[in-house]
């Protein structure tokens, strides 16, 4: 069983926004298919064969709730003592994150693994929630020319994509080409 979760925040008013190209990283590569709002999970969730694919409804701070609670679910997390977390356990091989990244320029992506948060906290939370670095990160590119202004980090990612980046934004799924990607063979 694999996890693949693009990150983002629920709701009309974030659809389209920055800091939810993992979402849209995963509707552009999955296409037209029927999420499942999974409550246990607080998760929109998809199943092709042995892959599930996860938006969290949780907001982007709290994203390390829902996967934690898929890998309990499905068994993923290796376990020393009843509820006790064996720290440092390799999910590389289970576990991949979408998300998007200031330092990055729009355009660019970088796979990661076994590196910190830099200060995103929905990658921050899935390694509090986990207690590991060890797992696979796709990380999406938003800097641009906007964010050379005095404007907020927050503010920026909550932001909608305009028009010239929403036509490069199929350019860049296209690289990503999640199809060939390893982890989802």
């Amino acid at each position: 069983m694999k996890i693949v979760v693009g990150l983002g925040n629920p709701g009309e008013q974030y659809q389209n926004t920055r800091h939810n190209i993992g979402w849209l990283a995963l509707d552009n590569f999955l296409g037209d298919v029927s999420w499942h709002e999974n409550k246990k999970f607080s998760a929109l969730t998809y199943q092709a064969g042995e892959i599930i694919f996860v938006k969290p409804l949780t907001f982007m701070n709290n994203s390390g709730q829902t996967v934690q609670k898929i890998l309990n679910y499905y068994k993923l997390l290796p376990r020393n003592w009843g509820f006790l977390k064996k720290k440092e356990a390799d999910l590389r091989d289970t576990l991949l994150v979408i998300h998007d990244d200031l330092d990055i320029n729009f355009g660019e992506w970088r796979l990661a693994s076994e590196s910190s948060s830099a200060g995103h906290r929905g990658v921050e939370s899935i390694i509090n929630h986990l207690k590991t670095k060890k797992f696979l990160r796709i990380r999406l590119g938003l800097k641009n020319e906007f964010l050379r202004q005095p404007i907020p980090a927050d503010k920026f990612v909550l932001q909608k994509f305009d028009n010239s980046e929403k036509e490069r934004l199929k350019d860049i799924f296209q690289q990503l080409n999640l199809k060939d990607n390893p982890f989802l063979k």
